[in-house]
């Protein structure tokens, strides 16, 4: 996979909130990893189809509960699960959608650390 389909289309859950114009990479086939601060989305599958996600929310010094929610603008959707995570340890967990997605679909995760939202990826699912 080319780096510059790797690059990060994520953006900031403080972007977004306050619905700022920004601008995002080239959209991307399903398979690859994507990050945003302490979030990543890695998918496992080609064109538009994804079997299985992995959300993984990187850690810090301190010891924390961890947890992360998944979804697609056409209205799939996952709860992660919620995991106490000791420092520097990164916590993962996948959500199985099992499905062709419509070209054009954002992908996104969302990860939490003590209930305050750490990262925001998102990328568009191509053929």
């Amino acid at each position: 996979m080319s780096t510059l389909r790797k690059i990060v289309t994520g953006v900031s859950a403080a972007a977004a909130v306050v619905g700022c114009t920004f601008v995002t990479a080239p959209p991307a086939a399903a398979d690859g990893k994507w990050c945003n601060h302490s979030v990543c989305i890695e998918t496992y599958d080609i064109g538009t189809y994804l079997g299985r996600v992995e959300v993984s929310v990187t850690n810090t010094n301190q010891p924390n509960r961890i947890s992360a929610r998944v979804w697609t603008t056409n209205g799939w959707s996952a709860n992660l699960k919620t995991e106490d995570v000791a420092k520097f340890r990164t916590y993962r967990d996948q959500a199985y959608p099992q499905r062709h997605f419509p070209a054009g679909t954002r992908l996104c995760a969302e990860g939490f650390r003590g209930g305050s939202s750490v990262g925001l990826p998102c990328v568009t699912i191509t053929n």
